[in-house]
């Protein structure tokens, strides 16, 4: 299926982000916490904050400059179809991000290369994490 739209890149307009954050719970917050750690470093995205509540919930959420974007906690986790896909600075991180999720114990849910159908360029890896949510690295072939 080709994309509904196809939009002309502006190189006058900046660049914003959809959301501020994404939060969802996981079975075990420790083994997806290190799953994460691992995998997300390729991307050059880290543990960036850890919270325990008084609640009781706890989670750490990931990021880069531009704070925690990416949080996993405790609690009643998700079920259903799941899908996050984080952004690549290269083919090569690409590659590592697949490497390293097979390594950590995600399991592979999609070759390397490029997907056309999802618009030119895209390169991409699809792994299934710990909780067998779809993780994915995308390039869209500019340096981000």
């Amino acid at each position: 299926m080709a994309p509904l739209c196809r939009l002309t890149p502006n190189p006058s307009l900046k660049l914003t982000r959809m959301f501020d954050h994404i939060d969802f719970a996981v079975k075990d917050l420790s083994r997806s916490r290190k799953f994460y750690t691992e995998v997300l470093a390729v991307l050059g995205i880290f543990p960036f904050m850890e919270i325990q509540r008084e609640d009781g919930r706890e989670g750490t959420g990931f990021g880069s400059m531009q704070g925690a974007q990416f949080w996993i906690g405790g609690g009643q986790p998700v079920t259903g179809r799941f899908h996050v896909a984080f952004q690549a600075a290269s083919r090569d991180a690409v590659v590592a991000f697949h490497a390293a999720a097979l390594r950590m114990g995600g399991t592979n849910q999609g070759s390397l290369g490029s997907r056309p159908q999802y618009g030119e360029p895209y390169y991409a890896a699809f792994v299934l994490d710990p909780d067998g949510h779809v993780i994915e690295a995308v390039y869209r072939g500019a340096e981000i």
